[in-house]
């Protein structure tokens, strides 16, 4: 019934109402992330959800578009602004995707959204982290997020698939919380991001 039912319902709810609480914070970082990136303060991206069904996941953009000489984006860490790095420590890139949780794309809790080019790279484990909606936070991002293999990711994410309950989620819900604080494991070690997912050895 929870996952059926209640967990929807839930999500609505407390997008809804977190929308509201932070909209005046939204508004701050809305207007800051205008001035740092022309105009432009959010970044849009097909994600797969429930299902690998597509969706366009939106998020505050926290890197700029500048390119080299060849026309080809810079890498992560040079487009990252500082804005944009202070926006990511603190996970308020992540406030747009309410807006996708009240549409029905996402959950509050569950697999992060990832590339639709994964997709063909995972193996038939992995890819169960796509039986339900995607999540702002989750299992893996409790447990690590960015700062362990993907391949340890993927193991979080298919438990929790398994294993889904309100308890586990309220526990997830809190623990979010205690990462952000602390802005552990925001990004790979050595990287201002992440590195990306070249499929299973």
């Amino acid at each position: 019934m929870y996952i059926h039912f209640f967990k929807r319902v839930i999500d609505f709810l407390i997008s809804l109402v977190g929308l509201f609480v932070l909209s005046p914070l939204f508004f701050i970082v809305l207007i800051l992330l205008m001035i740092n990136n022309n105009g432009r303060p959010f970044f849009f991206q097909n994600r797969p959800g429930k299902n690998e069904k597509i969706f366009k996941v939106i998020k505050f953009k926290t890197m700029n578009d500048k390119k080299d000489f060849q026309g080809n984006l810079l890498s992560d860490s040079e487009r990252l602004t500082k804005v944009g790095n202070f926006v990511r420590k603190t996970s308020l890139d992540e406030i747009p995707q309410l807006i996708n949780v009240i549409k029905g794309d996402m959950s509050i809790i569950g697999p992060r959204p990832l590339l639709p080019e994964y997709l063909t790279l995972y193996n038939n484990i992995q890819k169960k982290r796509h039986n339900v909606r995607p999540g702002i936070t989750g299992w893996a991002q409790v447990n690590g997020r960015n700062a362990i293999s993907w391949e340890k990711k993927f193991d979080f994410d298919v438990w929790y698939v398994e294993n889904i309950s309100f308890l586990i989620d309220l526990k997830i819900f809190f623990k979010t919380f205690s990462k952000v604080f602390k802005s552990e494991g925001i990004n790979t070690k050595g990287e201002a991001t992440t590195t990306k997912f070249l499929g299973n050895e």
